[in-house]
């Protein structure tokens, strides 16, 4: 079985869960998840709002095994106002190959899809419940990926995760992770009306156990290639054009159309 858990921060920002520190934080999560045969990850800073250093920390982590570790850079979109562009440009030639946006620190922004087309990354944004935010960026940048941790809301608003799938059904570039899904029959409906090329495994680790995470997709019951997508083959595919643009700036690159959730070639 080949996981690629799609959402693992670095560090728990404050949040007084494990052993303290990232460094102790993440060997647990490796642990944890090593157990149930997850060995490959996509690393990301916690929501501290500012993230210069912690985005540096996880960039330094994940070149350390880059056959193991992806990593999105953490932007806030409401601080950085102006300078987005500039940060992503700055973390993809670091190896960064998406983009992750927390509602504690302000909504994502047109800036941020802008900077996530120039560099073919999807964004990974937790709306906190506001579906509409979601839906209006992504008819704006229609060419990026947009993926909702949660079905949109950590916090149970079944109203609000019953809105996103249908924006899934929708919208052909909104996506959703399974990270905290508490509710199982509104995980069951996303993936039977949006399609396993539209949901995400994720553990939203060190906050959640990577195992019971796990264990939801398994009780989907889905044919085994299906349940493949959503473990690893997503991830992988929606990445995988900033990862093969070799992590080098390209401020002078044109913008240019990706449909990286169109293909369907073997992901890697």
């Amino acid at each position: 079985m080949h996981v690629v858990d799609s959402h693992v921060h670095i560090g728990t920002s404050g949040v007084p869960l494990g052993p303290a520190g990232p460094a102790a934080n993440f060997a647990l999560w490796r642990k944890r998840a090593a157990a149930v045969g997850i060995r490959r990850a996509v690393l990301m800073a916690a929501p501290v709002g500012s993230y210069a250093a912690a985005n540096r920390m996880v960039a330094t982590l994940a070149r350390q095994a880059p056959d193991r570790w992806l990593w999105y850079v953490f932007v806030n979109a409401a601080t950085e106002r102006g300078l987005v562009g500039d940060v992503v440009a700055e973390a993809h030639a670091r190896g960064a190959c998406g983009i992750k946006v927390h509602w504690s620190d302000g909504p994502a922004t047109d800036e941020v899809g802008v900077a996530a087309q120039r560099h073919r990354m999807p964004v990974l944004f937790d709306p906190g419940g506001d579906v509409q935010r979601v839906v209006d960026l992504a008819g704006r940048h229609p060419d990026v990926a947009w993926i909702v941790p949660h079905l949109s809301s950590f916090t149970d608003d079944w109203r609000a995760q019953s809105r996103l799938t249908d924006a899934l059904v929708r919208m052909p570039n909104i996506f959703a992770d399974t990270s905290g899904v508490r509710y199982f029959d509104l995980l069951e409906e996303a993936v039977a009306r949006a399609g396993s090329r539209k949901v995400l495994y994720g553990s939203d680790g060190p906050y959640l156990h990577p195992a019971p995470e796990l264990a939801k997709i398994f009780a989907l019951n889905l044919p085994r290639a299906d349940r493949a997508l959503i473990l690893g083959g997503n991830v992988l595919r929606l990445t995988r054009p900033a990862r093969r643009a070799g992590g080098r700036p390209n401020y002078k690159t044109p913008v240019r159309r990706t449909e990286p959730w169109a293909s369907q070639d073997r992901d890697r």
